[in-house]
């Protein structure tokens, strides 16, 4: 897979402005694990290598067993390895990931909103918007994942 251009160097206003808005998720009082996963499983979702080894490596860094890591994708089947609050991220993550498919549904919102306050919410689902952005981005333009590079 040949990159087709860095977009970090022909926008970087834009490049910028979402890194503003990682800023603010990092700074929003989300649990930095918890956004971590919500990211893996968004980048799953997409199938975008580029963020899945990224995120990968962060949650790595974070000490979360690869256990876990590998379960993310089958969460609800993973028992006691997420938390409630895990769960209900990644539920949400999901609707909001697949929201052509899903109109997320008043079943997902009044689940999410049983963990969540509404400022967490509003900041997770920014988060969520976050990262589906980033993994278009990476996609789009063939962003080469670390663990390539360094083979």
């Amino acid at each position: 897979m040949t990159r087709r251009l860095d977009y970090n160097q022909i926008a970087p206003n834009g490049a910028k402005a979402l890194g503003s808005v990682y800023g603010y998720v990092v700074q929003s009082g989300l649990p930095g694990e918890l956004v971590d996963l919500v990211y893996l499983r968004v980048s799953q979702i997409n199938n975008c290598a580029y963020c899945l080894d990224m995120h990968t490596r962060d949650l790595l860094k974070r000490g979360v067993k690869v256990e876990k890591l590998a379960l993310v994708q089958a969460w609800e089947e993973g028992g006691s390895l997420f938390s409630a609050t895990e769960r209900a991220a990644l539920a949400w993550a999901e609707s909001v990931t697949r929201v052509a498919e899903t109109r997320v549904p008043d079943s997902a919102y009044e689940a999410a909103r049983a963990v969540f306050d509404e400022k967490q919410l509003v900041d997770l689902t920014i988060a969520i918007g976050l990262m589906n952005t980033y993994n278009r981005m990476a996609i789009s333009f063939r962003n080469t994942p670390q663990a390539v590079l360094e083979n």
